[in-house]
């Protein structure tokens, strides 16, 4: 999709401003001009859904607003490809994991975990077992009140799934998703130097380093291809992936520096397991490096779509030109590799007995 930033008109604009005023922004800019306070509006969105700051509408900031203009009971909710997607559905994993049934991680997409918990809540209750949200079950899931702060059954059971990824990297299926593509350049450095350019030497060289190790990786795309986020994240679901980690670059101010790693999460909930698997990485990025980073949730396409531990690494900033400026340097690529292939190691090792 096209994206929006500050100073575009039209009346795709005009919807973007319609959808943050009901959410609750208030915008004085002209409908269908993308002004400052339309700009502030969507900064402030995408800090409350965990979602890159840039003020930028593409395709995650948009899907995101389509979705939380959705409440449970605004539609009939049922398994269908594409699958539904929104704040209803969020909630209804939220209620139904709350109350013992195992709806998955509170992603907001109607996927076969949550039909089958929504069948398993139906069959509990003595209603038909169709797995479908209509009014009837609808009225069965609102009586039963969940306290708004319920701790996440999802969380709790993929905190204890931890115990059972301490085998050893040996013999496991690591996805790799070089960021952007050859249609697709990313962010650019003050230098020149594009993002799609040196992600796939990064995948590559991370390949060889994992393949060193026992590990089976998988690039989930050829160095010419430009597969949609969705489709990456397919691939790594269907490839039964241990692990995924996608690799980008930062940008920010000019002086902004260090590595950063993303796991899956939101202001409500987030996958500890991501969450571990970025902070082993982060510590070998930092170690490498010599600088100090942040591990940080991100709600973005690839992290929300992934079934398995899943990290998006940026280790340095384009935007600053003394980090773009080791870019350059043929054996950077491989530094970063190193490092990364070791936190993913660290991250399967066997607990000390």
């Amino acid at each position: 999709m096209q994206i929006f930033r500050l100073g575009d008109q039209g009346a795709e604009v005009g919807d973007i401003q319609q959808r943050l005023t009901a959410l609750g922004a208030a915008i004085d800019d002209t409908r269908g001009t993308f002004g400052p306070s339309s700009d502030a509006a969507v900064r402030a969105f995408q800090d409350l859904r965990a979602l890159r700051v840039d003020g930028l509408v593409g395709p995650d900031t948009w899907g995101q607003l389509v979705e939380a203009g959705y409440l449970l009971g605004d539609r009939t909710l049922y398994l269908r490809v594409p699958v539904f997607r929104g704040d209803d559905v969020r909630e209804l994993q939220r209620k139904l994991s709350a109350l013992g049934f195992d709806a998955g991680r509170e992603d907001g997409m109607f996927g076969p975990r949550v039909e089958a918990a929504l069948r398993e809540f139906q069959r509990n209750i003595g209603h038909d077992v169709d797995g479908i949200l209509g009014p009837e079950t609808l009225r069965a899931v609102e009586r039963l009140r969940v306290p708004a702060a319920a701790a996440s059954g999802a969380m709790v059971r993929e905190q204890e799934s931890l115990r059972g990824m301490r085998a050893g990297i040996a013999g496991l299926v690591i996805a790799i998703d070089p960021g952007h593509g050859p249609h697709d350049p990313g962010d650019q450095g003050p230098a020149g130097t594009r993002e799609a350019d040196v992600t796939f030497a990064m995948a590559a060289a991370l390949a060889d380093e994992l393949s060193a190790l026992g590990a089976k990786p998988a690039l989930l795309r050829a160095d010419e291809e430009n597969p949609s986020v969705s489709d990456r994240a397919l691939s790594a679901n269907e490839l039964g992936a241990a692990a995924c980690v996608s690799i980008h670059l930062n940008k920010g101010a000019p002086d902004a520096t260090g590595p950063t790693c993303y796991f899956f999460g939101s202001a409500t909930t987030h996958s500890p397991a991501g969450m571990r698997l970025a902070a082993r990485i982060l510590e070998a990025l930092e170690a490498e490096l010599g600088r100090p980073g942040t591990a940080e949730r991100l709600a973005g396409t690839l992290l929300r779509e992934t079934r398995m531990p899943a990290v998006q690494i940026e280790p340095l900033f384009i935007t600053n030109a003394e980090e773009e400026s080791m870019l350059s340097d043929p054996a950077f690529a491989g530094r970063i590799a190193t490092a990364v292939a070791s936190g993913i190691a660290a991250f399967f090792a066997p607990a000390p007995i």
